[in-house]
């Protein structure tokens, strides 16, 4: 278990590294303040994946040097229950000058693992980082990707009560990554806590039982991760040229956007043009989206997200991508129709958020952007059954030892 309870940092920066020594002996103050932490306080039970989202510059990585020991808090208390490891920034308590195998015993040393229990589980630190061929090479001759490796693996194997992951973990490939996850999901169903800063909405979505949202220092929100990625959407949104914002919660306007145009409705249609929001598989669907013009918008893109039950996005696209070109007048409305000849999705529960912005994305200037605008089910027909999320439409040979085929 981890508790926090008001913790806050403050850091003295200077224009100059004399700065630090004028201020010494002259004894005036040559520094600004700079609050990276302002009471933050959060809980992670046992067997419980916190995420931890926001900017750069919000506080993330001061959490976690904190929960480590690297830094210490000017205020608040923090408790552990047991050992605490983790993978913070690439090459954290390594030398680039040793060898990858003298740099595990330095670092597991760190860790608090006497010489007997290094060497008791040095083979499987090694195997797990598959990086045999160069053990015994500095580390300053591995990629990034090769210390990730080792970092990771040196801090797994040091059983840790709590975990904290930070954006290092990006930078390894793709196939160690998914090893890593593999087994950060292990740790967790043994009754490890973990904490997880990253960038990727879906790994937030996926990994995490919770979430906070951190801003300047300040949690800004606590909750289910889908909630939190959506308001951190909008806090990204906020920053689009300087517009006003505004953030609504009624069931009739609710989302964020400057409003420019404003999505009035959304209606599903099944293969018979009927509404509904039970939707066969691999049959005709279209969405209806419905919005009109509070301003005069040329460059206007129309963007739906298809999300599961877990809110991953599984599906999305916009008018831009499509190379659909349009605009809209203050006072018109418009009808956009998103037609699917086979809307071919596995069955379960979903929904669709809807985006009204510029160009590819919202970044530049969000006029409404609509989460959970409508939620739907989608049901197997008469075809094949399958499991998954997706409906392909394989065709199955069954050769004899000859070589015929009977289709």
């Amino acid at each position: 278990m981890i508790s926090v309870k008001n913790i806050s940092k403050t850091f003295k920066l200077y224009n100059s590294p004399s700065d630090r020594l004028k201020e010494i002996v002259l004894r005036r103050c040559y520094h600004r303040e700079f609050h990276a932490l302002n009471n933050v306080s959060f809980e992670v039970m046992q067997g419980e994946t916190l995420g931890i989202v926001g900017e750069n510059g919000a506080g993330k990585s001061t959490i976690l040097k904190i929960l480590t020991g690297i830094l210490i808090p000017d205020t608040g208390t923090v408790d552990v229950s047991g050992k605490i490891t983790g993978l913070l920034e690439l090459g954290t308590g390594f030398n680039a000058e040793f060898s990858g195998l003298d740099n595990i015993f330095h670092n597991a040393t760190y860790l608090g693992l006497s010489r007997r229990e290094i060497e008791e589980r040095l083979d499987r630190i090694v195997d797990f980082t598959e990086l045999k061929d160069f053990i015994h090479e500095p580390i300053k001759t591995y990629s990034s990707g090769m210390v990730m490796r080792l970092a990771f693996s040196v801090a797994i194997h040091a059983d840790p009560q709590a975990f904290v992951v930070d954006e290092a973990l990006s930078v390894g490939d793709a196939y160690f990554q998914q090893k890593c996850m593999r087994r950060i999901k292990e740790f967790k169903e043994n009754g490890g806590s973990i904490v997880f800063v990253s960038h990727d909405a879906n790994a937030v979505k996926v990994l995490c039982d919770k979430a906070i949202l951190m801003q300047e220092g300040n949690v800004v929100e606590q909750g289910d991760p889908e909630s939190i990625i959506n308001t951190y959407n909008f806090i990204v949104a906020k920053r689009s040229k300087g517009e006003e914002i505004r953030y609504q919660t009624d069931d009739v306007s609710s989302g964020y956007g400057n409003h420019k145009v404003m999505i009035d409705s959304m209606t599903l249609l099944d293969e018979n043009n009927n509404q509904s929001e039970i939707l066969v598989s691999g049959r005709p669907v279209k969405f209806l989206i419905r919005l009109n013009g509070q301003d005069t918008v040329d460059g206007l893109t129309i963007g739906i997200a298809i999300r599961d039950k877990f809110g991953q996005d599984i599906f999305g696209t916009n008018s831009f991508h499509l190379k659909k070109k349009m605009g809209i007048q203050k006072g018109e409305s418009l009808c956009a129709t998103y037609s699917f000849d086979e809307f071919n999705i596995g069955p379960g529960k979903y929904t669709i958020s809807v985006a009204l912005h510029t160009d590819d994305t919202h970044i530049d200037e969000c006029f409404h952007w609509l989460d959970k605008c409508v939620g739907f089910e989608v049901v197997n027909g008469a075809d094949a059954l399958f499991l998954g999320l997706v409906r392909l439409k394989p065709v199955l040979h069954i050769s004899d030892p000859i070589g015929d085929e009977d289709d």
